[in-house]
């Protein structure tokens, strides 16, 4: 049987909660009581005043309440949403109805959402991201090429509306410029020297894919590192890399060789051309300057041609005479010549190279025959006069 049935078999009139009517409850505490405390709360708070004792007005005055409860907890979060901050280093797309509405910059700023709605990022914070992956050079050598690319948002209106997925569309668009660089370029290019200009061309072509597709980012930096075989020709590739490192070892040393050899055949050729030099401003000198003696002598001999004449029959005697080992002595009573022969000087002159000893030793002994055969005709010529006179 219920408990609120009549003639229960509760006859003290208990509740389930073991509570009296109107007396002490230990039970939970009724809703509707706990209800309408609050309708009065808030009744007060709003300045409406009402009877305590009107149930009906007071139920329909606790559901406008709550309805007004809802309605200010729901501008309270469409308040809290609807009002934003833009950092310095951020940028934000405001959209209204779908259509781009304006570009707010930093600091506190509202907007209406649902009606609006935007877009935040970061526009000056580098953004980067690596790629890997085994590419066909011109030589048609597989090699795996790892790059990274840096990058950041340069419009964001731009970034927010043209392209639906910009960052997606910028790997791929990687994807594609690497490989034409790389499809353009030979293996030895790409493995040694030639990354660094790949990387520029890498760079200037992916930019051109960005801003063809308007999609507000701009490439700062690829960083295109070391390139490699694949694993399974790994070892055929260190082959020509040691070979290539061979080649360069020896290059080295042939223009090291070729740096201390050209310098000083250089060196030679200059001292020789300036010898010749030398050489030549010496003839051309000597040469005008016996021209110019011996246009002065000629003038000198226009004037006195006989003085003229045995001065220079005197020079040139003793100049010969200065190179002569022989020697002609005359008397001045016009008596027979004797030619004197200076034997130990002939000697002396030839015996001065120790190549020449055994030539110089041969004149020494044919130049004394010389000298007796030449005695013993002056004498004989002597004793002829003699007898003559």
């Amino acid at each position: 049987m219920a408990w609120n049935e009549p003639g229960g078999g509760n006859s003290n009139n208990q509740d389930p909660w073991g509570g009296r009517r109107g007396g002490d409850r230990k039970g939970p505490p009724d809703l509707d009581e706990a209800f309408r405390k609050l309708q009065e709360s808030l009744n007060g708070l709003f300045g409406g005043g009402k009877r305590r004792g009107d149930e009906q007005r007071s139920g329909s005055g606790g559901g406008l309440s709550l309805l007004v409860i809802g309605l200010g907890l729901l501008a309270a979060i469409w308040l809290y949403s609807a009002i934003y901050v833009v950092d310095e280093q951020e940028q934000a797309v405001v959209l209204r109805f779908g259509k781009y509405y304006k570009t707010v910059g930093p600091g506190l700023n509202f907007y209406f959402p649902p009606i609006d709605k935007k877009y935040q990022e970061n526009v000056t914070r580098e953004r980067a991201y690596s790629k890997q992956g085994q590419m066909l050079t011109e030589d048609e050598n597989i090699i795996e090429v790892p790059l990274t690319v840096q990058y950041k948002i340069s419009n964001l209106q731009d970034f927010v509306l043209n392209v639906d997925q910009p960052e997606l569309s910028l790997q791929q668009a990687t994807d594609s410029a690497v490989r034409h660089v790389v499809g353009s370029t030979a293996m030895d290019q790409v493995l040694t020297q030639g990354r660094e200009l790949m990387a520029s061309e890498v760079k200037e072509r992916l930019q051109s894919f960005m801003d063809t597709y308007r999609t507000g980012i701009t490439v700062t930096q690829v960083n295109l590192q070391s390139a490699a075989a694949p694993r399974e020709v790994q070892e055929a590739f260190d082959d020509v890399i040691r070979a290539r490192e061979d080649e360069q070892r020896e290059k080295n040393l042939a223009e090291t060789y070729a740096n201390g050899v050209v310098p000083e055949a250089r060196g030679q050729a200059q001292r020789l051309l300036e010898d010749a030099s030398g050489y030549r401003d010496e003839v051309v000198a000597r040469a005008q300057g016996e021209a110019d003696r011996f246009s002065k002598l000629l003038t000198e001999y226009h004037k006195a041609p006989e003085v003229t004449r045995e001065r220079l029959y005197l020079e040139t005697m003793q100049e010969m005479m200065n190179n002569t080992s022989k020697v002609l002595v005359t008397s001045d009573k016009g008596q027979n010549n004797l030619l004197y022969l200076p034997l130990d000087k002939m000697i002396d002159s030839r015996g001065a190279s120790g190549s020449a000893a055994p030539s110089a030793s041969a004149g020494a002994v044919g130049g004394s025959d010389l000298g007796t055969r030449i005695s013993a005709d002056l004498q004989q010529r002597d004793l002829r006069s003699r007898e003559t006179r």
